[in-house]
């Protein structure tokens, strides 16, 4: 587990309802709610500035945060984020409470090495990442900042599979939990990059009309190619 450490104050929200929320917008506040863990769901609100500043990092995604209210402070996981669809504003989030002893399911972005000592692109390949995050079941104390995924032993037309890819202790992978078989998706290749061959153009002496090719006379003598007519 990171030692990158997250932190938000948060006001106990009063007016609920759409309103109310569109209201606390226009004072550049973030409508939120916070669930889980046998308790009651409480509205909230957050400073945009200080939570756009917080979720530019990648690790807030998956980082256990901590939720300060007055001189209340939990444990919780970011678990939506609901964005204006052309403003860069957010619009509401959802918090989930962390317990202790209870698994949690999130997604943990993958880190890939090793490309630039990639066999498959010095034998002259190209990279396909296919995924760029796991989806993983943990109990907080093990849930990983990222996890990595070295390539550089990665040969021409070879392909990493989730079974591939080394967890950190009492990490799972959700995709496994009914069997390995079916689900075991590709991660990364290394493949010959496709070229697309361009259409040839028409030679010189084409013709371009049936029996008469642009340097031979017309009925009228004219010798230039015809033009749409």
């Amino acid at each position: 587990m990171s030692s990158v450490q997250f932190e938000l104050e948060a006001t106990l929200r009063e007016d609920k309802g759409k309103g109310a929320s569109r209201r606390l917008r226009h004072t550049d506040k973030i409508p939120a709610i916070v669930y889980g863990a046998g308790e009651e769901a409480i509205s909230l609100s957050l400073d945009h500035k200080k939570t756009q500043l917080a979720l530019s990092h990648e690790a807030f995604y998956s980082h256990i945060l901590t939720l300060k209210t007055g001189k209340k402070a939990e444990k919780v996981i970011l678990k939506a984020i609901q964005r204006h669809p052309f403003k860069p504003r957010i619009q509401h989030i959802d918090f989930l409470r962390v317990r202790a002893d209870q698994k949690l399911q999130m997604h943990i972005p993958l880190h890939f090495i090793g490309d630039e000592n990639c066999i498959g692109v010095k034998e002259g390949g190209v990279i396909s990442h296919l995924m760029s995050d796991l989806e993983v079941s943990c109990l907080p104390a093990n849930l990983p900042e990222f996890i990595q995924l070295d390539i550089s032993h990665l040969g021409l037309d070879q392909t990493l599979h989730l079974s591939d890819i080394p967890l950190p202790n009492g990490v799972e992978l959700t995709a496994f939990a009914h069997g390995i078989e079916g689900h075991d998706l590709p991660v990364v290749s290394v493949h010959i990059p496709h070229v697309e061959e361009e259409p040839l153009e028409e030679a010189a002496g084409e013709e371009t009309e049936e029996g008469i090719s642009p340097d031979q006379p017309t009925a009228s003598g004219d010798t230039s190619p015809k033009e749409n007519e």
